[in-house]
């Protein structure tokens, strides 16, 4: 039987997931299990480029492994674990940091960005070395594929100049990723038509009580089409997000009445908040019961990390070996 290729998926425990984190980066990771032999991470280490909380920290870290448990995620069949767990991937950082070249770093969209915005002076040290470590998270696991966005291609890419930096200097001892671009993957929109992010302030979260889910619903942003008029379902916020949660059947259901008019934003907003309830409402049950058993949650992570670090120091100790380095007491 041929062996799964390794996929590795992180992400950021940087505030309450949402319908976006979800749609765009939970759901289709999830189904990575079925495929692949599947390592996801929490990157805390990551999330201390901007935050400031350590209490927030803790509590975002057991936020999101309860989301991906809640929504499918079975830890017997991947791998699930908190990066900083797997302290080897700090070494392994250093080591690609001391065969990377500066002007590869200054590439980064994230950099650009900041210089672009006047902010170059005053960036932290950790997030203009952000990619290194996104580098050593990937290649420290001997991950084949690393699902990603189009927009977010150029981490992969770096990750594998500093992989072939390594291994040309000192002879094969790192394996090369390739993208596993998801460009299937929807935008998903926020309450103001802008991609919803956390950083707009425009998120649905996840697992909102169904009261307060429906309350923030009836906030979508729509036009100003009077009831009686016809409406373009392939224009609005509301069917957009519609589309994601219901039936195909419902779906074309709602795009009928759109498109006959007598059919109001207030209709739609109703049946948006209905499908998502439903979609939700078993995932949003165990959610709250797993936050409410923490220890249970460490668990997982901990046997994640167990079976996530003897691969680490595997890798680490293949690069030790290479670069001169005694081999990692065991």
């Amino acid at each position: 039987m041929k062996p799964r290729l390794r996929a590795l998926s992180g992400i950021k425990p940087t505030g309450t997931p949402h319908l976006g984190n979800y749609f765009g980066m939970v759901q289709p990771a999830i189904a990575l299990q079925d495929t692949h032999d599947a390592f996801y991470f929490v990157a805390d280490y990551h999330a201390l480029t901007t935050g400031r909380d350590p209490a927030m920290l803790r509590r975002t870290s057991l936020e999101i492994t309860a989301t991906f448990l809640a929504l499918g995620l079975d830890p017997k069949r991947a791998v699930f674990f908190r990066q900083s767990d797997v302290p080897e991937v700090l070494e392994l950082a250093w080591q690609l940091s001391c065969v990377t070249g500066v002007g590869l770093l200054m590439r980064a969209h994230a950099y650009k960005a900041a210089l672009d915005k006047g902010e170059g002076g005053v960036l932290p040290s950790g997030t203009f070395f952000y990619p290194v470590l996104m580098a050593a998270d990937i290649l420290l696991y001997d991950s084949a594929v690393v699902p990603v966005g189009r927009d977010q291609v150029q981490h992969i890419e770096m990750a594998q100049d500093m992989a072939g930096h390594l291994n040309a200097l000192y002879g094969d001892c790192l394996r090369r990723p390739e993208p596993l671009v998801q460009s299937e993957v929807p935008t998903i929109p926020g309450l103001d038509g802008q991609k919803m992010s956390k950083s707009y302030q425009n998120t649905i979260e996840l697992f909102l009580p169904e009261k307060a889910l429906r309350k923030v619903v009836k906030t979508i942003k729509t036009d100003g089409a009077a009831l009686e008029d016809p409406k373009d379902p392939d224009a609005d916020n509301v069917f957009a997000l519609y589309k994601l949660v219901a039936s195909p059947a419902e779906v074309e259901d709602m795009a009928a009445r759109y498109r006959a008019g007598g059919f109001g934003y207030g209709h739609a907003k109703e049946r948006l908040a209905d499908a998502l309830n439903a979609h939700l409402a078993a995932p949003r049950e165990r959610y709250l019961s797993l936050l409410a058993d923490p220890s249970t949650l460490e668990d997982i992570l901990q046997d994640g990390a167990r079976r996530a670090r003897a691969i680490a120091r595997d890798t680490l100790d293949r690069v030790r070996d290479r670069v001169g380095l005694p081999k990692l007491p065991r």
